[in-house]
């Protein structure tokens, strides 16, 4: 990704020390850009930004899920609690299938205390504990419902990417520009921040009982489910009932409020820290006041607090 302008800056003892590049997009209700900084138009990852789209393709495609909070996990990029697991688990004993059917590579969880409390008891990596187990699940539950071949489920020509493939192009009002390989091993599609917060707008903006408000309401229902303990968009949810957020690798984050918009950002170097600073300031771009502390990434030396990291746009 080229294209950036400054958005975030890193402050230790007073000195700037760094600088984030990156891009970001504002939209009002209606859909139409009130603001935004960077190249907008040009496709990036939104890697796990995607998988609500994800998750409408594989609803249309015969995934049928009773509690709301599953479909969060399929949503999500979970940081491999013990409530997580436990839930990738139950959904994949649902469909008669465990942890070896699941591609995702193995991984230890994104929750360090967990992480550090399976090496303790002797524990590794597992696919179950990958934060995109729940994904894979809900793939592999959509091939059985539809009786798709669960081999290959994740290789683009399968019937399934095709479907999840048409629901991203449908709801980001954009042709797919680029495929990748995502960390987890299954496809990701390209799309322009302005395509992605469109979508995310059109995700809270659906009718009652809709396929799209289903996936937004699961997820703000769930928010703990999405990410974890600590999760930005785990907290930023858990503060602003009625928002949907999903963060992406690399920098990416997505968010829309229903009857207020949307904003959807990359930070150029892939750097995590500035996405909510500059988040937060793209909300007030919308009239929306977030929590001070949520914007609060401090820099450390010698363990405390010594600068911060801030939005610059």
């Amino acid at each position: 990704m080229t294209g950036g302008v400054p958005l975030a800056e890193v402050v230790r003892s007073g000195f700037v020390e760094g600088l984030h590049r990156g891009s970001v997009v504002v939209l009002d209700p209606s859909g139409a850009v009130i603001e935004s900084a960077g190249d907008v138009k040009s496709p990036i990852f939104p890697r796990s930004s995607n998988k609500p789209l994800q998750a409408i393709g594989m609803l249309r495609s015969g995934l049928r899920l009773v509690d709301p909070a599953d479909l969060a996990l399929v949503c999500a990029s979970h940081f491999g609690e013990d409530y997580h697991v436990a839930r990738v688990r139950a959904l994949l004993r649902s469909a008669a299938l465990d942890e070896s059917a699941l591609r995702c590579p193995p991984d230890l969880p994104l929750h360090q205390p967990t992480a550090e409390a399976v090496l303790r008891s002797g524990g590794g990596r597992s696919r179950v504990q990958m934060n995109c187990s729940g994904k894979h699940t809900g793939m592999l539950l959509t091939c059985r419902a539809s009786g798709w071949s669960l081999e290959e489920y994740w290789l683009p020509e399968h019937p399934l990417q095709e479907r999840v493939r048409s629901a991203v192009e449908e709801f980001t009002g954009e042709p797919d520009a680029a495929m990748g390989v995502d960390g987890c091993g299954a496809p990701v599609l390209a799309a322009s921040l302005a395509g992605l917060a469109s979508a995310y707008l059109r995700l809270v903006s659906g009718a009652p009982g809709s396929i799209e408000r289903s996936v937004a309401d699961a997820m703000r229902a769930n928010p703990d489910v999405v990410a974890g303990t600590g999760a930005e968009d785990t907290q930023i949810m858990q503060a602003m009932p009625g928002l949907l957020a999903k963060g992406g690798a690399e920098g990416v984050m997505a968010v829309a409020i229903p009857d207020v918009g949307a904003v959807a950002l990359k930070i150029e170097d892939g750097g995590m820290r500035p996405r909510m600073p500059v988040l937060l300031s793209a909300l007030r771009r919308l009239g929306v006041e977030a929590p001070a502390h949520l914007a609060e990434v401090p820099v450390l030396g010698g363990g405390e607090p010594v600068g911060v990291v801030r939005a610059v746009w």
